[in-house]
């Protein structure tokens, strides 16, 4: 009787670059414990990293930043009762491309309320995005590097969003696709597959519907590298060995908890959340930034940190995807909390709100977010 062998090849780990790899891990809890500390009311500065008090850093979870706050509590989960799944989809597709929260102020100001599919048939969406950038003078941020913008053959780039938009949403039922979808990988494959939708925009638009309540993936299911992380994990590491730059950022995921108390860093997560894939991959493009200042000598395609710490004077309302479950109370003795009748209409479940401290889903927070 034959025998079948199987013989199991580990694969090479990547190599670690020594005093930058640890910086990585060192970053994370600075930048997370000044987070913490503007939340718990202190005084400028939130940190003693000078760097850190100098430069404009992501936070380092994303959820955390205050597009990403506001597509979550006023996209994701706004309360405008005519909205179906389908529009909801389309709104926050729509709300990422822009990534521009005038923009989105504006649109639903002229529309009287968050933009629908029938607004898309009808063209007016299309009138509302031409009068916003009337006023205002553009559209978008220069948060993410979009496709070629000439795709459906306008000049001007909005006209080929609103044609990419009814194309995806009216022609393909991109939007019934996004609820069928078995898996995060599948809707980041769905959404790739559509014009001006590369690779790391449509992952960046797959993890913002995965906050919504419409689908649930675990954020370790999937991720991918974008420009920035890609630098970062070249400074991060001599090789990667035999991971994909995917696989290295999960790999980090893994990592996290030992690595943190290996380096003797503190490290409380988001209320409790630990790292996911999306984080470490922010926090891959974040690194590529610390270190243009902190070891200046490790040269990419970019030298300087572009943008300078100011703090916003906007009062953002801190709110996280209920289904996370976070409780905020123990780490946040100076915020002030908000009831259940504030913005986010969560499946009709009514927000526990007490002086004694029951879990909250949203809170006020002055000049959180710079």
């Amino acid at each position: 009787m034959n025998t079948v062998q199987f013989h199991y090849v580990r694969r090479a780990a990547p190599q670690m670059r020594r005093g930058v790899y640890e910086l990585y891990w060192a970053f994370a809890s600075k930048r997370q414990a000044a987070f913490e500390a503007r939340l718990a009311g202190q005084s400028w500065p939130w940190s003693p990293d000078p760097i850190l008090r100098t430069f404009k850093f992501c936070n380092v979870f994303r959820a955390a930043d205050r597009v990403s706050q506001y597509m979550i509590r006023d996209v994701a989960y706004g309360t405008d009762g005519e909205t179906t799944p389908r529009d909801r989809i389309f709104q926050i597709v729509a709300f990422r491309t822009f990534s521009n929260i005038d923009t989105w102020r504006g649109v639903t100001a002229i529309l009287g309320g968050a933009p629908r599919l029938e607004h898309l048939r009808s063209g007016a969406f299309e009138r509302a995005l031409d009068a916003v950038k009337a006023r205002n003078g553009g559209l978008y941020t220069g948060a993410f590097i979009l496709c070629a913008n000439k795709a459906f053959g306008f000049d001007e780039k909005h006209r080929n969003h609103v044609a990419l938009f009814k194309h995806m949403f009216i022609e393909k039922a991109c939007a019934e696709r996004v609820l069928q979808a078995p898996s995060l990988q599948d809707v980041v494959e769905l959404l790739q597959r559509f014009p001006l939708m590369g690779p790391f925009m449509a992952y960046q638009t797959a993890i913002d519907l995965n906050y919504s309540d419409l689908v649930n993936f675990s954020e370790n299911d999937y991720t991918q590298a974008g420009p920035g992380a890609l630098r970062g994990l070249k400074k991060a590491f001599t090789t990667l060995g035999d991971y994909a730059p995917a696989d290295a950022i999960l790999w980090m995921v893994d990592r996290q908890e030992e690595e943190f108390s290996r380096l003797n860093l503190p490290f409380h997560g988001l209320f409790g959340r630990s790292l996911h894939g999306i984080d470490c991959q922010g926090l891959f493009c974040e690194l590529d930034k610390y270190c243009r200042e902190a070891v200046p000598e490790l040269t990419s395609a970019r030298s300087r940190i572009k943008a300078r710490y100011a703090a916003s004077r906007e009062v953002i309302r801190l709110f996280f995807p209920p289904k996370w479950h976070l409780d905020a109370a123990p780490l946040l003795p100076a915020a002030r909390y908000i009831g259940a009748d504030t913005s986010a209409n969560v499946k009709g479940q009514k927000r526990k709100v007490s002086a004694a401290g029951s879990r909250r889903d949203e809170l006020a927070v002055g000049d959180l977010f710079g």
